[in-house]
């Protein structure tokens, strides 16, 4: 029986591919994403459904809740990106405040309100994967601390859905290449320092971050909850 699928922020990158995946696998699957445009090409070409949503506006995710089926088996916190890379850089306290908080928004508070406004159609034995990074590891401003803050919030998500058997999970990828998510500001030394701290010698690619939401969704990971996983060839090491 194919599931009911929800993926945020799966126009392009990291989140069509885990899009793409559960669709593949004969799954019914919404996404949603901000940009119109880039939106419907993208439910298109996967036949899903796609539907606008910003996910750190609490009335766009109540209205999304509104057009989504009445269950669903798994949802997919995938929205995200780092926002400095999009605004200036801060100089005073209030563009300090502002930078800090479109990272927690973008990052965290997307998670928390779509999470929230969807839990109770989440079907027994259903699955929350979201979207971490290692950047919460390495110390990155505040979009680091916005990851880390949301690996923090799953594990009381795992807490509070666990009698159901819903799992809740974080994946933290390394770099991944062909995303959007450097803009322009990745220099080919800076693509070579990030390859060259791998164990494995190359760059994560979407399908392995795919890969790993598809198997945490899964049977066979229905005792994995309250977890980070770690998707970074070995560039950051865990023991």
């Amino acid at each position: 029986m194919p599931r009911h699928v929800l993926v945020t922020g799966a126009s392009n990158g990291i989140g069509l591919a885990i899009a793409a995946r559960f669709a593949e696998a004969g799954d019914e699957v919404v996404i949603t994403a901000r940009g119109v445009d880039r939106l419907a090409a993208a439910a298109d070409k996967l036949g899903a459904v796609g539907v606008p949503c910003d996910a750190t506006d609490p009335d766009a995710v109540a209205a999304l809740a509104d057009q989504l089926p009445g269950q669903l088996d798994v949802l997919v916190n995938n929205a995200g990106g780092n926002q400095e890379f999009g605004l200036p850089e801060a100089t005073d306290l209030h563009s300090l405040a502002a930078l800090w908080r479109a990272n927690l928004d973008t990052n965290l508070l997307s998670a928390v309100l779509v999470t929230e406004a969807l839990q109770d159609r989440l079907r027994a034995g259903g699955s929350v994967i979201s979207l971490g990074s290692i950047g919460a590891e390495r110390g990155a401003g505040s979009y680091g601390a916005a990851k880390a803050a949301l690996a923090a919030w799953s594990v009381g998500v795992s807490a509070e859905l666990g009698a159901r058997g819903i799992t809740s999970n974080v994946i933290s990828p390394g770099y991944i290449e062909h995303t959007e998510f450097f803009a322009d500001r990745l220099t080919p030394q800076r693509r070579a320092a990030l390859i060259g701290a791998t164990h494995n010698g190359r760059p994560g690619n979407v399908d392995d971050i795919a890969e790993t939401a598809f198997f945490l969704a899964s049977p066979g990971a229905r005792h994995i909850t309250a977890q980070l996983l770690n998707v970074n060839g070995g560039a950051y090491v865990t023991r």
